[in-house]
């Protein structure tokens, strides 16, 4: 295989409405699947929502009585793994010989976490991606997750990868993520600032990637009317202006950044690209000076309690 149609698809969750975003999800895994992709990636926390703008009552040394409860709202807008939404996307996943890669919030006893997951025709959920680092408020609300989720999927066409929004901007992920040779770099984020492109443009031609970036467009309208976002009550205002875009491993711009709405960005990617554009740049190969430089990274899952069922403690007389 020496082309593929892939797509990003532009669009704002539901917020606390988890079935109808998933409802709007099939709709746009459809569009792109009709338009030709193959690969479809959906921006960061499309299912699960990313609640932009609002404070859920914290201070600093303080967390009001709304607040929980706006964060049980939260939690209970999240998504289990494995779950019901999953399967749905797995399941049209199948139906249409579609990949999905796919952020959404993830619930895993009384912790929540922003995660990418990888879905594929065949075989349905495949791997989970937890972000390592929440950004500012948002520690608030998710956990952390390890080293353990540095999946990469190999499929017929390549190797897929993700990083999700200021993961982007850790350099030594992005190593670790190279040495792992991922081919499809998939970006779910909500950055909607226009530099958010140059970061895109730059992991391309580091990596020697292509890059998917799927960003969310959401209106006021698309939050609940009881909840108050700094950004007012207007239900025009726009909360993610979107940027979404695709570029090749050589940083050429192949669709995008998508400004003023939704929508679906496609682009047929030349997979020979990805040799041509490593002829002179292989940041863990030919380029790389382990003479000098190495990383070292700890895959394993970190858990809180770790039982030894085969263990048998016995009191001294």
């Amino acid at each position: 295989m020496t082309s593929l149609c892939v797509a990003v698809v532009q669009a704002g969750s539901t917020v606390f409405d988890t079935a109808h975003t998933l409802t709007r999800a099939e709709a746009f895994l459809r569009e792109a699947s009709a338009r030709g992709a193959r690969l479809v990636v959906l921006p960061e926390a499309f299912l699960g929502g990313y609640p932009k703008g609002l404070d859920f009552g914290i201070t600093v040394g303080s967390r009001a009585p709304a607040g929980r409860e706006l964060f049980r709202r939260y939690v209970e807008s999240a998504v289990t793994l494995p779950g019901p939404e999953v399967d749905a996307l797995a399941a049209w996943a199948s139906e249409l010989g579609i990949d999905i890669v796919a952020g959404v919030i993830e619930r895993d006893g009384g912790t929540l976490y922003c995660s990418s997951v990888f879905i594929t025709a065949e075989d349905g959920h495949v791997a989970t991606h937890r972000k390592l680092m929440p950004t500012a408020a948002e520690r608030y609300l998710w956990g952390q997750g390890d080293g353990s989720g540095l999946a990469t999927v190999t499929t017929p066409y390549g190797t897929l990868g993700s990083a999700i929004c200021w993961e982007n901007y850790m350099p030594l992920l992005r190593t670790a993520l190279y040495a792992r040779g991922v081919e499809l770099w998939c970006a779910p984020t909500v950055d909607d600032r226009e530099v958010w492109a140059s970061t895109m443009t730059h992991i391309a031609l580091e990596g020697r990637c292509f890059v998917l970036s799927a960003n969310q467009y959401l209106l006021r309208s698309q939050m609940p009317a009881d909840v108050s976002p700094v950004q007012g009550d207007d239900p025009n205002a726009v909360l993610i202006a979107g940027g979404s875009m695709i570029v090749s491993p050589l940083g050429d711009v192949l669709a995008g950044p998508l400004r003023g709405g939704e929508g679906v960005l496609i682009a047929t990617l030349d997979l020979d690209d990805l040799t041509r554009a490593r002829f002179d740049l292989d940041v863990v190969g030919h380029y790389a000076r382990p003479d000098v430089f190495t990383l070292q990274v700890d895959t394993s899952p970190r858990t809180t309690v770790a039982e030894d069922p085969g263990r048998r403690d016995h009191p001294t007389a």
